[in-house]
């Protein structure tokens, strides 16, 4: 495989022909990304090949969700006085269909992990790193490396201690 690197969206990247097969995601990349990291709702992060294209990308974001979302074995460690914690929100990861099956999805996930990791121990407080996945599929990939649902939830969430 060729190497491997991911760098922030801007305008030399070719959104147009990105395709992923989940039209909520190609329509995102293609027409709203640029906007939220304009207005620094989120940052994307993407793989181009030697003429700029696209890919695959994700999306990261600060957040929190509620106590008592958490599994009571975490809940349990934390001190009672959060009742919301602050985590590091994977948006959206998608790979353009000529890529997939070639690991494109997994190299994302890890360097969105790495990434959100780091910030973590260096600047941002975040217990875990969460994701929304878009469908069954989006599940099972995620279910892979380690991700857990949340209660009363569609998303799923690994703890930054795991992530360690």
């Amino acid at each position: 495989m060729k190497r491997f690197f991911t760098v922030r969206l801007n305008t030399i990247h070719k959104k147009k022909e990105f395709k992923c097969g989940k039209e909520l995601l190609d329509n995102y990349i293609r027409k709203q990304a640029s906007q939220d990291v304009k207005r620094k709702l989120a940052v994307c992060f993407v793989i181009t090949d030697n003429e700029h294209n696209l890919q695959g990308f994700y999306t990261l974001s600060n957040a929190s969700i509620p106590r008592e979302y958490l599994p009571g074995s975490i809940k349990g460690k934390l001190p009672p006085s959060y009742h919301n914690l602050p985590v590091t929100l994977l948006g959206r990861l998608a790979v353009d269909t000529k890529f997939s099956g070639q690991g494109f999805g997994e190299l994302l996930l890890m360097d969105a992990l790495k990434r959100s990791y780091y910030v973590s121990s260096q600047g941002i407080g975040s217990i875990a790193v969460i994701a929304d996945p878009i469908d069954k599929s989006a599940i099972r990939f995620y279910k892979k490396y380690g991700f857990i649902h949340l209660k009363f939830s569609n998303k799923m969430f690994v703890p930054m201690k795991t992530i360690s």
